[in-house]
């Protein structure tokens, strides 16, 4: 099979068991929305959960996976499944060891971790103390996720990419029967959230270590923390926590800002990047995942020109994907918070905050998505320099935007800058990658960048135009509302995937071979 069709492939799979965990993830936050609320307390549980959330982002699924994907998949293919299986046994139990350090440090200087990253709870003593109380309850969900992240990328690299997808399911199914059950049983029921993510953390963990075992990779403790390969796993992930971090970072420093805004801006915030990263998580880290295994086989091998072929495919793909998905969500960003979750404590007033900082968001879900590609690239490469320098660029922008922008557009202002910041650290990887590997297909992105905008341009029109069939500002009508937003969706595919046969779109060629193999061979 050759390097394209694993790509579309894997991502094919990544896609489908990833959809279910949004889909779960959406059920989640309507629920957390409508027992919660945006206000008080949903700030204080949103701002404890992003600390052990950014270091998911920055440790777990971005430096550790981005610099122990390609060292593993060299030792695999290069010295054998024995040796990985060493290699893989050494980084679990190193793992283990540095995180309970991290963890246990993480709990007692909690208070200290929340007033230097929300400083604008000061004014709110009661917010402040239930925000450290719920991040200390959680902090060991970084734990148990960074074990989660080194299985995934393990199961990755010998290409098996469905449980690792799919084990957010189990997080998100945790969080909704913990709010649902307990949150009237305690003082504090939001408390109940704390306790759903901790358990989650638990099962994705336990779900992983059985396929591992199957795969031939049974985790054994081992260690022997000289192996070689562990000091160069360490070389690049320092640099990597801040290359492929950064546009966590700049969400985070978002959110710092937003302690300062008026109350439910943190909440506004953080609906509105969950629902940005649904079509993000189920395509965009669907390709990067799909792409980084093969870009580190083709490297470790020395075929540059397989490694750009793949790299500038799934560049192709993640815009095809992506460019509608931005229209898309900029057109229904109001609609959708209204159809599913306004009603409870969550009114049409908080459904129009939220679609604002949606539409800033969605401006820039190309960018991001490009940057989730490329950075892999460099680290496929072995440079670690390079997106360090970039993200640290792209931060400074981020930082400069929010100040610039949050006096006038409030949280929506610090949407945009994030955006923006995105754009500029895409600019920057693609100008600096050029200069180290020349041309990847340049032009031939760009042709698909312009086909997939074309292609938009009907699905644009359909999807407005269903939108004004419903009244998005009255509360029910949940069966109306869901039957106008689902004909839009269904419209807008039909109508973009028909436009990019027109225009043959390669990576709508791909997906539909893909779809006919599929059938056929049922």
């Amino acid at each position: 099979m050759s390097e394209k069709k694993n790509i579309v492939r894997a991502a094919g799979v990544l896609g489908f068991a990833t959809i279910l965990s949004r889909i779960m993830g959406m059920v989640r936050d309507m629920v957390q929305s409508r027992l919660f609320g945006a206000g008080f307390a949903t700030d204080a549980f949103i701002a404890a959960y992003q600390i052990p959330n950014m270091l998911r982002r920055f440790f777990a699924e971005g430096a550790l996976t981005s610099a122990f994907v390609p060292t593993f998949s060299e030792w695999y293919t290069q010295k054998g499944e024995e040796e990985a299986r060493a290699l893989a046994n050494v980084c679990f139990t190193l793992l283990i060891v540095v995180m309970a350090v991290v963890t246990l440090l993480g709990v007692v200087f909690s208070p200290l971790i929340v007033n230097l990253m929300f400083p604008g709870f000061k004014a709110e003593p009661s917010k402040l103390e239930l925000t450290i109380l719920l991040n200390r309850l959680m902090f060991p969900y970084i734990f148990l996720v960074s074990l989660v992240a080194l299985c995934m990328g393990i199961l990755n690299t010998v290409r098996h990419f469905f449980t690792p997808a799919i084990s957010t399911v189990f997080l998100n199914i945790s969080v909704i029967l913990c709010a649902v059950f307990l949150h009237s049983r305690f003082q504090v029921p939001i408390v109940s959230l704390a306790v759903g993510v901790l358990l989650g953390g638990l099962l994705q963990l336990l779900l992983q270590l059985p396929v591992l075992y199957r795969k031939g990779f049974p985790i054994r403790l081992r260690f022997d923390f000289r192996h070689p390969a562990v000091r160069r796993i360490a070389l690049l992930m320092g640099p990597s926590i801040f290359g492929v971090g950064v546009y966590y970072l700049n969400i985070t420093v978002g959110a710092i800002l937003a302690s300062y805004l008026p109350q439910g801006s943190v909440s506004y915030l953080y609906y509105a990047q969950r629902l940005f990263e649904f079509p993000q998580g189920i395509f965009t880290v669907s390709v990067a995942q799909a792409v980084l295994p093969s870009m580190s086989r083709q490297a470790a091998a020395g075929d540059m020109e397989a490694l750009k072929e793949s790299l500038a495919f799934g560049l192709k793909l993640t815009l095809f994907i992506t460019i509608p998905a931005m229209a898309g969500l900029m057109l229904c960003s109001t609609p959708i918070f209204s159809l599913l979750f306004m009603g409870g404590a969550f009114d049409y007033a908080k459904a129009e905050q939220c679609g604002v900082a949606l539409l800033y968001y969605s401006l820039g879900l190309s960018f991001v998505a490009m940057v989730r590609v490329l950075v892999p690239a460099f680290y496929a490469l072995k440079d670690t320099r390079t997106p360090v320098v970039t993200a640290f660029i792209a931060f400074i922008l981020n930082l400069c935007f929010s100040l610039l922008l949050m006096g006038p557009l409030r949280h929506g202002g610090l949407a945009l800058a994030s955006s923006l910041s995105a754009l500029g650290n895409m600019v920057l990887l693609i100008w600096f990658l050029r200069k180290k590997i020349g041309s990847f297909g340049g032009k031939s992105i760009l042709v698909a960048a312009g086909k997939a905008a074309v292609a938009s341009v009907p699905m644009a029109f359909a999807v407005y135009w269903f939108m004004t069939l419903a009244d998005w500002s009255r509360h029910g009508n949940k069966i109306s509302k869901g039957l106008v937003l689902g004909g839009a969706v269904a419209a807008g595919i039909i109508l973009y995937y028909a436009f990019a046969h027109l225009l043959r779109c390669e990576e709508a060629r791909e997906a539909t071979r893909l779809v006919r193999r599929k059938v056929l061979k049922r």
